[in-house]
């Protein structure tokens, strides 16, 4: 969340925010909430002073062996009066902190106002000399992928990979946490669900909430991204100064219920309800997370471009933003049968937005104050495998593995 003390000096800008990120925040409201919040904390505390007045005269008088029942109704009216208005103050604060909790992130001064900007294109390595065919018609050609069956246990948008299909998504999975712990990660396996705290804590609730696979009885949430369990690690804690940064890696399933527009353009792996993920995850000094940002950004292009695949790095608009983001890198791989750019990682910092919703600070030797905390997928799965299916795809429909793959694939070359 933003910071109150900004809020209160940038009420129009904060507004004028909400607006370029398509969000829909009562900023009035707000204010007002927070004015009459204000208020009532100055007449506690003017009451509450009054009380301990004469608290005290009272005290004085039966010490003396004296009585003033006068004195002694204005205290209990007092504090009637002050019971009341602390009454007030927690509906008017409960109603301000949900508010408070729809109003975005604030945008870092290099992110473009209106279209998408592309910061660089890196080809790959292969180019194909015949007509191939689509990840969808290949990946079921290759028996690798059953859509139907998938459909049959789960439901449409839930993948079933079967057989080299199986063992080249575990394959990825396997070589990028490998990759990433070797560049000096930690890896942390977290568990699947995130309670409705976590889930705050990074911003997917309250504005997602319909969006994520609610499990009502202990009222957890499937993991839409590890972004959320890992970010969560030092929740409500206090960080040494000398820590940071703090990086980790993790793999998770994630789950989303919502999963786009359907169709030809986008059936296959293209849009799923569920799909497997690592993701790289930073706790850094406020000084230094645009540093961090360019690394995580490399980080995830080391693993494409060692994959071998066509990819650009395109920096998003405001209104592309997620809710927690103050700035994000896109990168895209290219899909050359389907002939079309299908991201792949989303590099973010959020600066401090998602710490202070989850109270994690470090200790400098004078002062605590909030770490940032950045994220990116290093990377998503379904479309790399997409572009690995349609990159690399001989004439005779069969398919080169990736070198780096093939220490995980039992040091296979081609499927099948």
């Amino acid at each position: 969340m933003l910071d109150l003390k900004y809020l209160r000096t940038n009420w129009d800008k904060v507004k004028h925010i909400v607006e370029l990120r398509g969000e829909s925040v009562d900023i009035d409201k707000l204010k007002e909430l927070d004015n009459q919040r204000r208020q009532l904390v100055r007449e506690c505390d003017t009451k509450r002073a009054e009380l301990n007045q004469l608290t005290r005269e009272i005290g004085k008088l039966k010490r003396e062996g004296r009585d003033d029942p006068k004195l002694i109704e204005a205290a209990r009216q007092l504090s009637d009066e002050i019971d009341k208005l602390e009454q007030q103050l927690r509906s008017i604060e409960a109603e301000f902190m949900q508010l408070l909790l729809w109003i975005p992130n604030t945008v870092h001064a290099s992110v473009p106002l209106d279209e998408p900007k592309t910061l660089r294109e890196v080809g790959g390595f292969r180019e194909h000399k015949f007509e191939g065919l689509d990840h969808f018609t290949f990946a079921e050609q290759l028996g690798m992928v059953d859509f139907v069956r998938g459909a049959k246990v789960a439901g449409s948008n839930f993948p079933l990979y079967v057989g080299w299909g199986a063992r080249l998504e575990r394959a990825l999975l396997n070589y990028m946490l490998d990759f990433h712990v070797k560049r000096g990660f930690k890896e942390v396996f977290t568990p699947f669900v995130a309670n409705r705290q976590s889930m705050i804590g990074t911003g997917q609730l309250p504005k997602l909430e319909d969006d994520m696979y609610h499990i009502e009885r202990e009222d957890f949430f499937l993991n839409p991204t590890a972004e959320v369990t890992v970010a969560n690690l030092h929740r409500e804690e206090i960080l040494p100064e000398e820590k940071l940064p703090l990086r980790y890696v993790a793999y998770t399933a994630c789950f989303r219920r919502e999963a786009g527009s359907y169709g030809k353009g986008t059936r296959g792996l293209k849009r799923v309800h569920q799909f497997n993920k690592v993701e790289l995850f930073s706790f850094a000094h406020p000084e230094r997370s645009y540093q961090e940002l360019e690394f995580l950004l490399n980080e995830a292009e080391e693993v494409i471009k060692s994959l071998g695949l066509r990819y650009r790095v395109v920096l998003l608009p405001i209104y592309e933003l997620g809710f927690a983001a103050a700035k994000t890198y896109d990168i895209e791989v290219w899909a050359p049968v389907s002939k079309e750019w299908l991201e792949v990682s989303s590099v973010s910092n959020c600066e401090a937005f998602q710490a202070r919703r989850a109270k994690i600070k470090f200790r400098t030797k004078h002062r605590t104050d909030y770490v940032h905390t950045l994220n990116a997928s290093g990377v998503a799965t379904p479309r790399t495998f997409i572009a690995i299916l349609e990159t690399y795809q001989n004439a005779d429909g069969s398919l080169t593995i990736p070198e780096v793959l093939r220490p995980y694939m039992d040091g296979r070359e081609r499927i099948p």
